[in-house]
């Protein structure tokens, strides 16, 4: 792969611009071949922005929220249903078990914690 790399980013056309973004790519090889050595390693590290993403939509599209209690509801549900996501857990399960308070699946900590230690995935159908 690394000789591959090499050999397709060593090419040259007519076009400067073009010739200045191969050479550039070429200089990378080692930080974009990272994951070969490392495959624990991700693809990329925006996490937090992928988790943000949720919440910015749902600001552009309702236009913010008009008091800043409402700011804090809708935060604290989107991160709820973010959380779940993430976990492998319905959130519209885990919500209704804890409106209805029948408390039946663990906290989403406890979820978290238990991932985190054992790999357990919960279903939550």
């Amino acid at each position: 792969m690394s000789a591959e790399f090499s050999s397709l980013f060593s090419a040259k056309t007519r076009y400067p611009a073009l010739d200045d973004r191969i050479t550039k790519t070429l200089n990378k090889k080692s930080e974009l071949l990272i994951t070969l050595k490392y495959p624990e390693v991700p693809f990329h590290n925006n996490e937090s922005e992928l988790g943000a993403r949720a919440q910015v939509r749902r600001r552009d599209v309702s236009l913010h929220t008009m008091a800043e209690d409402g700011t804090k509801a809708n935060d604290t549900f989107l991160t709820i249903v973010e959380t779940a996501k993430k976990s492998g857990v319905s959130a519209y399960a885990y919500i209704h078990d804890r409106v209805s308070k029948h408390f039946r699946m663990p906290s989403l900590a406890e979820i978290i914690r238990a991932k985190g230690v054992s790999g357990i995935d919960y279903d939550a159908g």
